[in-house]
């Protein structure tokens, strides 16, 4: 891309990858950045172990009419944030965080306070 309206900075525009495969590094990678990659499936236990075989896990979307489908498959991903139809599920109100290597433990919501709290255990014994 090139022009003036570009000229100022960086800039990579909003972009859907069709026809995506294994064999692509954006199937297997974690892309932060405007970019959806769509992968179509046959099978529903397909797609859930093709989203699972990466060793990321900070967040994956369903988008479907079926509910049923949904919560079952929102259920079976190896994922720290499932988006139902929502492409932003997250809010300061609820943990954030991923899974495998996407990161370790979460950040808001009321588990994202005890990655600040020190715990400590005592215990007495008195004599007997």
């Amino acid at each position: 891309m090139g022009g003036d309206e570009f000229g100022q900075g960086h800039f990579f525009a909003p972009t859907v990858l069709t026809g995506v495969t294994p064999e692509m590094t954006i199937y297997r990678e974690e892309t932060f950045g405007p970019i959806a990659p769509v992968i179509v499936f046959d099978e529903e236990d397909e797609v859930v172990a093709a989203a699972n075989d990466t060793t990321y896990g900070l967040a994956a979307y369903v988008y479907t009419r079926d509910l049923d489908r949904a919560l079952r498959v929102a259920e079976a991903l190896d994922f720290g944030i499932i988006g139902i139809n929502d492409f932003n599920p997250t809010s300061a109100a609820v943990p954030f965080g991923g899974v495998k290597q996407s990161g370790l433990g979460r950040e808001g919501g009321h588990e994202g306070m005890a990655e600040y709290q020190d715990t400590k255990v005592c215990g007495i014994a008195l004599g007997a």
